[in-house]
């Protein structure tokens, strides 16, 4: 017996659990016996129901169930009604097998038999028909069927997972990462790490960098990004902008006079020629020091004492952040040189001799002020790389708390950072470069860079403002799906899009124990001290707190991560380093009072 007839015998086997009452559009009405359901019988919201139609079955999800009227459950004939949006059809393929496809060619007539599909049905739907498939989970009502997701069609097409604090987003991008890089070993990806999660979560598929281990050098910085670390992420000065502008170009030109063999002098003298071929943003080595001598040279020959003041001003901005040890990683070779860009974006995007797929950078080792300028950076890079590489490297970029870097609101957050995603989400696919984006608010989350998501896993979420962001995003097919989301269970999701064979609720794959996401500088404190007394405990705290704001001269004031000496930074939205440290405590104290 061929496939075909064992698979149209198995639906046989299943009574009918209705029939159709109407149909308009892409949802069609079923009548059902109330109370007689049970088993395999049980017919309620979530579940996929087929109806037999001429040429095959239909396939559709129940969203709703309710009697039809007051009146309905006196006696034994009670009806009940269904509610089902259509969603494809599972029909005979070319090689005689049953197979499935999204969309419906031939709808149904009042009085068509409809019956709840089985685990062969849903195999037959997840079946993806010889193509690469990563497995990332399995069906909430069958965990018989895995969930897969088309790796390329993910990818390609970009996607977003997103879900409040605490519903297991990290894990589920943890899982998404580790098996769409098995099926797409070209592929190369930058995990932009806000919290320090993953650090241990892909075990040997991963680089782990952070400012400790990793050089960005300040030269690799366009001049609105550099502007924005000078300044700290506040307003900059006019005239002292105006002054970088016009010398910047000059100390590049400098220092490839140099590395020439010309005299270094000699350009300084005739600065004023403005014969340089490099502009702000071109990516060129040149020295701080060089720079700061133009200024200081320039400032010796004005006798306007605001002008002179203006350069001083920015001489002094300029010292005391390359003198700032938590800025070593920008400025550690500032008066060296040295140019390491091929080097960098080797390290960076995985194209050098360690071939480990995934990058994971911390941005919770960096001062918080650079931390926008610093994901700028790293963004403009991947899509220049693949644009000047004609996309021959393919690289995915994906952005824990996009929200902070795209926001919907363009008052707030740094506007290059937003532009640089936005031109990923874009333009990206052109080069090979595409986007990941998580995100606990969608809701303020850029529309037009979330818009460009053509896959999206949907965690539990209660807030209407972002589940009312979901279902503006998805099909109407879909979007009753979007009713579930506040119910959804920890590592449950919603998914739907180009990436998935058809709008699913499923969990990710568990993690082991070793690999689960968690903030490491929170943890490290717990697992590097045993306390014997409520008392020990709080010194060890206040210990940590004073070390914060006792660092060498020049350095900020976040929280020391005791292992590695790295500062941990306040977020991104505003919180205070007062309201950060009172987490970590709590943080600290409850897993404290879980040990005892």
């Amino acid at each position: 017996m061929d496939r075909e007839h064992s698979h149209t015998e198995a639906g046989n086997r299943f009574s009918s659990v209705g029939q159709v009452l109407s149909v308009r559009g892409s949802q069609t009405q079923i009548s059902l016996v109330a109370g007689t359901a049970s088993g395999e019988g049980r017919t309620t919201v979530g579940r996929f129901v087929a109806i037999g139609t001429g040429r095959g079955e239909l396939l559709g999800m129940v969203t709703e169930v309710s009697l039809d009227s007051p009146d309905a459950n006196v006696g034994h004939r009670s009806m009940a009604l269904a509610e089902i949006d259509l969603i494809g059809e599972i029909v005979v393929g070319p090689d005689k097998r049953p197979a499935f496809r999204r969309g419906v060619s031939e709808y149904p007539v009042i009085g068509d038999k409809a019956r709840l599909i089985t685990s062969d049905d849903l195999r037959v739907i997840f079946d993806n028909k010889g193509k690469k498939a990563s497995q990332i989970g399995y069906l909430s009502h069958d965990e018989t069927v895995l969930a897969t997701v088309d790796p390329e069609n993910l990818v390609n097409k970009h996607f977003a997972v997103l879900g409040s604090t605490g519903v297991g987003k990290s894990s589920g991008v943890s899982v998404i990462l580790s098996n769409v890089t098995r099926s797409l070993p070209d592929l190369r990806v930058l995990l932009l790490d806000s919290h320090n999660e993953y650090g241990r979560t892909f075990g040997y598929q991963a680089s782990t960098m952070c400012a400790d281990n990793f050089k960005l050098p300040f030269w690799l910085f366009n001049f609105e990004e550099l502007t924005d670390v000078f300044y700290g992420g506040r307003p900059a000065v006019e005239m002292e902008v105006d002054i970088l502008a016009e010398l910047i170009p000059l100390a590049k030109s400098q220092y490839q006079q140099q590395r020439s063999g010309n005299d270094r002098s000699s350009l300084l003298r005739k600065q004023e020629t403005r014969s340089f071929a490099f502009t702000i943003d071109t990516p060129v080595p040149y020295l701080i020091q060089d720079l700061l001598s133009l200024i200081d040279d320039r400032m010796g020959k004005l006798e306007n004492r605001s002008s002179r003041m203006a350069h001083h001003r920015l001489a002094q901005r300029i010292e005391a952040v390359r003198n700032d040890a938590r800025y070593a990683f920008m400025f550690a070779n500032a008066n060296v040189g040295g140019d390491t860009m091929a080097d960098i974006l080797g390290d960076l995007f995985r194209r050098g001799d360690d071939q480990r797929p995934i990058t994971v950078f911390q941005l919770a080792s960096l001062p918080t002020e650079v931390v926008d300028a610093v994901v700028c950076v790293m963004s403009r890079l991947a899509f220049d790389l693949g644009m000047w590489s004609d996309g021959a490297l393919p690289l995915l970029i994906v952005c824990e708390e996009a929200h902070r870097f795209a926001p919907a609101d363009r008052a707030t957050g740094f506007a290059p950072s937003r532009r640089a995603l936005a031109r990923i989400a874009k333009e990206g696919r052109k080069y090979g470069v595409y986007l990941g984006l998580v995100s606990q608010r969608p809701a303020e989350l850029d529309p037009t860079i979330i818009s460009q998501c053509n896959t999206l896993f949907a965690m539990r979420m209660a807030n209407d403002h972002d589940q009312r962001l979901l279902r503006s995003a998805v099909s109407d097919a879909a979007a009753n799906l979007l009713a579930f989301v506040p119910s959804l269970g920890t590592g449950e999701v919603i998914g739907f899009g180009e990436g998935m064979s058809l709008p699913v609720q499923f969990r990710f794959t568990e993690l082991p124990a070793d690999r689960i996401p968690r903030n490491e500088a929170i943890s490290s404190l717990v697992e590097k001290e045993k306390f014997r007394t409520p008392k020990e405990f709080l010194a060890a705290v206040v210990e940590r707190w004073r070390s914060a704001g006792a660092g060498k001269a020049g350095e900020g004031s976040g929280m020391m991560d005791p292992e590695t000496g790295a500062e941990t930074q306040p977020t991104h939205d505003g919180e205070s380093r007062q309201n950060r440290i009172t987490d970590a405590v709590e943080a600290v104290r409850q897993q404290y009072l879980a040990n005892r």
